[in-house]
């Protein structure tokens, strides 16, 4: 593949984690492979991330630069990151984006604020790992199923007031006051039941936890069984964490917390003290270079309820206004969707180029930047071969056109910095 000086393919590592889709049935393989010929997927491995950007776990490498790191070409042309972003960041990349592909549920999880990311990175810097934030998003690809933020107090006071179980791991006076609070019109009152609630759970003992969730799993397979709804079980969710994480805690979390749906393009954007667990699918997601989790249940990682619970937000609010909505352009046969959301570490921006389409310009930034092809080929700069799987990097106000191949649609989705 030909290069300009501010154009250039990557090479990207990816991650085995055990969550990821198997083999070919994973996104990541299959744009692995795509992007890359000489790559053998095994069929039997998990594909969970790809990671594009400069993050020292995963670094992406420059092919044409005999491998050379992401991270040091840009610390080698610090204008490249475009002087906004360099003044802003210090002469770092301030995002990492990602591919997942999600086949067994991630755990529930929040993500600090900027400093509260200082202060635990400087008590316990084993666990987490760097001083940085990590607000993300997350773009759907295929139908993608995740937890995210607390329900209206109102849907988990029917939960509870259905389910036996949920008010015997959560207690009697908890229980008392979600019931209380559900009639109440003060967010403070509201959000402070919410919170008593969910941390008398989390605290719940072990064994009493698994003996309830155990009861309500059985009753709700006997329901399945003989054709009946479970939805106001939250029954396919429920289920699901049972057979992959049996008696922990996580699976109560259903009734907490809103089960998202998202269609392809559709997105959630996580800021930081959200709860909220990736269940199913594959997406884009791109986050703030960091790699700082606070985790309390569905994981066999380091798990910190206590710093998880003081740090959460507990507005509740239905899912549908969990989901990010873009601002759409259309000009000349190109749809473009902007995801900006409010920092300045990132924005993505997906372009989908009409079959008819031959030739397009992508914007010129002042911030680098970094782009996928998820479908379609084309040439970009009159060199450049770009197809399905391809990453490349855009350094700061450079221009780039892009004359389409074959007969179509292109899919491209680009992580560039927010200020």
């Amino acid at each position: 593949m030909a290069a300009t000086n501010g154009v250039f393919e990557l090479n990207c590592a990816y991650q085995n984690y055990a969550w990821g889709k198997v083999g070919s049935s994973s996104e990541v393989a299959k744009l692995l492979k795509s992007g890359n010929a000489s790559v053998s997927i095994e069929e039997q491995t998990p594909y969970a991330e790809l990671w594009m950007g400069t993050h020292p776990s995963a670094p992406s490498t420059i092919p044409m630069a005999d491998g050379q790191s992401l991270a040091d070409w840009v610390q080698g042309n610090p204008d490249g990151l475009g002087k906004p972003v360099r003044e802003r960041f210090g002469g770092a990349l301030p995002f990492l984006f990602k591919v997942l592909s999600v086949q067994k549920s991630l755990s529930i999880q929040a993500h600090p604020s900027k400093a509260h990311a200082e202060e635990l990175h400087k008590r316990d810097p084993t666990n987490y790992r760097d001083p940085n934030h990590k607000p993300e998003m997350a773009i759907a690809l295929t139908n993608f199923t995740g937890l995210c933020g607390f329900r209206p107090i109102q849907e988990i006071v029917a939960f509870v007031d259905n389910i036996s179980q949920l008010q015997t791991v959560i207690g009697a006076d908890k229980t008392a006051g979600l019931m209380s609070a559900g009639s109440s019109d003060n967010p403070d009152v509201v959000r402070e039941a919410i919170a008593e609630a969910f941390g008398a759970l989390m605290r719940q003992n072990k064994d009493i936890v698994k003996t309830q969730l155990s009861a309500l799993v059985a009753w709700v397979k006997e329901l399945e069984a003989v054709g009946k709804d479970t939805s106001h079980y939250v029954g396919d969710i429920l289920l699901k964490l049972d057979r992959e994480f049996p008696g922990d805690v996580g699976g109560f979390s259903v009734f907490f917390l809103n089960v998202i749906h998202l269609k392809k393009g559709e997105a959630i954007f996580l800021e930081a003290n959200l709860p909220h667990a990736y269940l199913s699918g594959d997406c884009m997601e791109c986050m703030a270079c960091s790699d700082n989790v606070v985790r309390a249940g569905l994981t066999p990682k380091f798990i910190d309820t206590e710093t998880l619970l003081q740090m959460l937000n507990y507005t509740g609010k239905p899912a549908e206004d969990n989901k990010y909505q873009p601002s759409v352009f259309k000009e000349n046969g190109v749809t473009i969707r902007r995801f900006t959301p409010p920092i300045a570490d990132f924005s993505v921006t997906e372009i989908l180029v009409d079959a008819a389409q031959t030739s397009f310009n992508l914007q010129t930034m002042d911030s680098a930047s970094i782009i996928i092809c998820i479908a379609g080929s084309g040439t970009l700069n009159g060199g450049i071969k770009v197809h399905r799987g391809s990453v490349l990097f855009i350094a700061a106000n450079e221009s780039v056109t892009c004359t389409t191949e074959g007969a179509n649609e292109m899919l491209l989705y680009r992580a560039h910095a927010g200020v």
